[in-house]
């Protein structure tokens, strides 16, 4: 690849990190039905028409965002499991991992929580597959630090933990409240919802 070549497809690939975002933020604000791809490419500093360069439509950039970060987040919680030396280590490295995503990311879980029936079909089988594999970790990892615990017990651990910290950022964006503060408590909290300690 020549040097131009290479500074188009960075340029490309920019331009689209930057849809994503603007993306994110706009169906977060408004929800899915109420942006338009005018909105989307004004907020990327493109025209409407210009973001389908990059995507086939609105529905296919509300997929690539939900793919992408449900791919992120395995993809994350795979290095973290593969990382940690012990099963109490992992299952505080995957609290702590889900509690950073959380809340570096809630214009992101926001529109998870109200657009996902916007997906299309095949966007909607791999959100789920990639989050069912994500949920997985955490039930491997808790039934390694519980062997006695059922593997159903454990699923419905982590569904509740995943409620309790998805929750939160929409409180400390509300209220003001620094990401710094409501850390600890909610890694204090999850620890103790899945382990009682």
């Amino acid at each position: 690849m020549t040097q131009v070549e290479n500074a188009r497809s960075q340029a490309k690939a920019n331009r689209r990190t930057v849809l994503l975002n603007s993306a994110a933020s706009l169906f977060a604000l408004r929800g899915f039905k109420g942006v338009s791809i005018e909105d989307l490419g004004a907020a990327a500093g493109v025209s409407g028409p210009a973001v389908y360069r990059h995507f086939n439509g609105k529905q296919a950039l509300l997929g690539a965002l939900l793919v992408g970060v449900s791919e992120e987040l395995l993809a994350g919680g795979k290095a973290v499991v593969e990382s940690m030396p012990d099963p109490a280590a992992t299952v505080r490295a995957l609290v702590a991992f889900h509690v950073d995503f959380a809340l570096s990311k809630p214009e992101v879980i926001r529109v998870q929580d109200r657009d996902f029936d916007s997906l299309g079909d095949a966007d909607s089988l791999a959100v789920r597959s990639l989050q069912r594999a994500y949920v997985e970790l955490w039930v491997g990892a808790l039934g390694r630090l519980f062997p006695e615990r059922d593997a159903a017990v454990c699923r419905l651990q982590a569904h509740a933990v995943f409620g309790l910290i998805n929750s939160t950022p929409h409180s400390v964006q509300m209220h003001g409240e620094p990401a710094a503060t409501a850390r600890p408590i909610l890694e204090d909290m999850a620890w103790a919802g899945l382990t009682g300690l």
